[in-house]
């Protein structure tokens, strides 16, 4: 079926949007350190104004690509997968954007790679150029990933030697193989939840989330999701064994991804009773699950040390929601006189994770009413909400799955509006953000905003020039 006018018009706005997000990028992305421009530099500015630019253009994009898939005539999923692909191209050539963490994820795998234990010690330890890399805050802190990651990493540093432009775009080669993971999974999860394949990779895959911290931020949360969503299809399907298997894989990789067992046994016991069927189901997946730790932490050779490192310790401007309350009962607690103040953080860190877990409580205990990847898709959405730290990415954990098995459109619009928010809130560089930045970054999105009006009421004039009478005809 041949594309329609507003159809191609989306594709070509979210490819202005991607490619003003990659030229603005070169300056004002998160950059070796050896290339950073001041922010008083015309081109870092220039770079700043750029990005938010592209940002709002592709929010914009997709949002109406989203219109066109509830329209009378709406693309199929090869369409949209082409789209992804388009959107991307650009930001796989840029720089890395909005985190440094691509940096933290080559040097971890250059310290496994040196035999340096990579959960003792930080990435101080390696020593080198690559070190100055890292954010600060991190240089010092064991890696919080499992071996399946790490080993990936260790093979990218081996074979770029580390070097800076050559590793981060080796990095960014393995996120992509989890995005296209995860746009392959997305139409298969929703033929088996009743949903429409087109509408889920939408907004699981074009999602503006996706191409800016999966794809420019080259973020690891890409192989988690991508290897969580052919498992789930594997245990949707006939080979529930081998979907244990891929999902321990994805834990391996993020930890968090290990909720998606619970999943694997709900689906192998679908519509049958009994309690020894969903003992044996609970007993083979978790040998399964076991087996595959013990092998693929033998050929990483990290060792199990990534189970404490599961406690690596929070950034302290951190804006999760137990943190932020944690710091303003902290502040309240200090101006008080109170030595309890250095307690409210842990309190609420606490808290935090209670509701985490009566959340879950409550969403499985409702299980039979509620399809299992939808109910790991909500259980993920609560860990980052209720977590004791928060990223935009961490939201893709569970809006990937609840757009497979969303049982209703009115939750994806949610989930929608919620994802253009977050696509707005971090900055280029991956730093804190201050006054000249925000009135920089306000300055591009504003400028694509009027832009946006412009097309939108030249759309709706009349052809021809102004005074122009078409001819009358003749008789």
């Amino acid at each position: 079926m041949p594309s329609s006018v507003d159809f191609r018009r989306c594709r070509l706005l979210g490819l202005i949007g991607s490619t003003a997000l990659a030229a603005g990028g070169k300056t004002a992305g998160a950059l070796p350190v050896r290339d950073e421009l001041s922010l008083s530099a015309a081109g870092a500015a220039l770079g700043l104004v750029g990005v938010y630019f592209g940002v709002v253009l592709l929010i914009a994009a997709w949002a109406l690509m989203g219109r066109e898939i509830r329209g009378a005539e709406p693309p199929g999923p090869r369409s949209l997968l082409l789209v992804l692909a388009l959107w991307a191209a650009p930001l796989v050539l840029a720089p890395p954007l909005f985190s440094r963490d691509v940096y933290s994820y080559l040097a971890q795998g250059a310290m496994v790679d040196a035999h340096i234990d990579v959960y003792a010690y930080g990435p101080a330890r390696l020593g080198g150029p690559l070190v100055s890399e890292v954010a600060p805050i991190w240089r010092h802190t064991g890696a919080p990933y499992g071996p399946v990651f790490l080993g990936l990493a260790k093979v990218t540093a081996a074979l770029t030697r580390a070097e800076v432009p050559a590793g981060v775009m080796g990095m960014r080669f393995v996120a992509l193989l989890g995005v296209a993971l995860m746009a392959a999974a997305l139409p298969r999860l929703a033929r088996h939840c009743g949903t429409d394949p087109a509408a889920a990779l939408w907004l699981g895959a074009l999602n503006p989330l996706v191409l800016l911290h999966l794809v420019a931020g080259a973020h690891n949360d890409a192989v988690m999701l991508g290897l969580l969503g052919v498992g789930l299809v594997a245990a949707s399907g006939r080979w529930p064994i081998l979907g244990a298997v891929l999902v321990t894989l994805a834990a391996l990789v993020k930890a968090p991804a290990a909720l998606g067992l619970l999943a694997v046994v709900a689906l192998r016991v679908r519509g049958r009773t009994g309690r020894h069927r969903v003992l044996r189901a609970a007993l083979t997946t978790a040998a399964a699950a076991l087996a595959t730790t013990v092998a693929a932490t033998a050929v990483a050779g990290t060792g199990y040390g990534w189970i404490g490192a599961l406690k690596t310790p929070v950034s302290p401007q951190n804006w999760a929601l137990t943190s932020v309350l944690g710091r303003l009962t902290g502040d309240l607690l200090h101006h008080a006189g109170s030595d309890l103040a250095p307690l409210a953080a842990p309190a609420w860190h606490g808290i935090g994770i209670a509701a985490t877990l009566v959340a879950l409580l409550v969403i499985w205990l409702r299980r039979p009413r509620i399809a299992p990847v939808y109910a790991v898709g909500l259980s993920l959405a609560a860990i980052a909400v209720l977590g004791p730290a928060i990223r935009p990415w961490y939201v893709l954990w569970g809006l990937f799955l609840i757009a497979a098995a969303a049982p209703s459109s009115s939750v994806r619009r949610r989930v929608a509006a919620v994802s253009g928010v977050l696509a707005l809130v971090a900055l280029p560089s991956g730093g804190p953000i201050d006054t000249q930045q925000l009135a920089l970054a306000v300055s591009g999105g504003a400028l694509a905003v009027v832009v946006l009006w412009q097309v939108h009421q030249s759309a709706r004039q009349p052809t021809g020039l102004p005074g122009h009478r078409e001819p009358e005809p003749s008789v």
